[in-house]
């Protein structure tokens, strides 16, 4: 069965496990990241290993007409940064990270955290033309447990994607027919994370500083001293609890019960 797939690097199962499924990739659409905290390089390589056309340009309704003329039978998404068009001609399937109807949006997996949700999964749904609003073909649930960090988190969802994958490969005429309307009346947007969401101030608490670093483990935080007003960016920050100013190391950044250490940091 001939399909395309568009993402990124961050939800990366998706196109490994397409391509164990046995589906012929005709075409890999991705697009530019800063290969930083959000990369490419991985679809990238993949496409070129494999010898599949790829295509980093903004997809448009013509590349997916062009793919409907090529026999492909479907596409499959994981992740990508602009709206993609949709045509009634071709299905397109959407894996988003999150419980849906709950946690729509560009981001959900920070908000996981901050929310202190205790579940989360991964989703496949039509993709529409309103924001993850599509019916549901598929769906798992994994666990959150209270000390997770992004990156933990990312490794749980992954680890669902391949069985989920083979399912959609397996069994697309059916699922896709028999796809399940999402319950409205249980709808939450989360609107993306904004700078105000992943900022710490020294006068922060241990526990509000060792959550959002959990929560956007791997990206940018920053951190705002109140007493200088000096502004540092942080990615992997640690944050440590420490009533004794004394334990804490000449390094470190101070919080009103702790200290936060980062090997990745630089002042802004």
């Amino acid at each position: 069965m001939k399909v395309a797939y568009i993402g990124i690097d961050i939800l990366y199962p998706v196109l490994s496990s397409l391509y164990d499924s046995g589906c012929e990739i005709i075409k890999i659409f991705t697009c530019k990241t800063d290969n930083v905290t959000e990369f490419n390089t991985q679809t990238i390589a993949f496409a070129k290993e494999h010898g599949i056309p790829i295509q980093i340009e903004r997809i448009t309704r013509d590349d997916l007409f062009d793919l409907l003329a090529n026999g492909c039978r479907f596409v499959l998404v994981g992740g990508y940064y602009y709206i993609i068009p949709v045509i009634e001609e071709l299905p397109i399937v959407n894996t988003h990270p999150s419980l849906l109807p709950i946690g729509r949006g560009s981001w959900p997996m920070p908000l996981t955290i901050l929310k202190g949700l205790s579940e989360s999964g991964v989703t496949m749904h039509r993709m529409v033309k309103e924001l993850d609003s599509g019916d549901i073909l598929l769906q798992e649930k994994i666990p959150v447990y209270p000390e997770d960090d992004l990156v933990v988190l990312t490794e749980r969802q992954w680890s669902v994607i391949p069985s989920m994958v083979k399912r959609l490969a397996e069994d697309f005429d059916d699922l896709w027919d028999n796809a399940t309307p999402q319950d409205s009346s249980k709808a939450e947007y989360w609107d993306t994370p904004t700078p105000e969401d992943y900022t710490i101030r020294s006068d922060m608490s241990f526990a509000q500083a060792d959550l959002i670093l959990r929560a956007f483990k791997s990206y940018e935080c920053f951190y705002i001293s109140t007493e200088d007003n000096s502004k540092f960016e942080l990615i992997d920050g640690i944050a440590y609890k420490s009533e004794d100013a004394h334990l804490r190391p000449p390094e470190a950044l101070k919080l009103q019960d702790g200290y936060i250490l980062c090997e990745r940091m630089r002042r802004l």
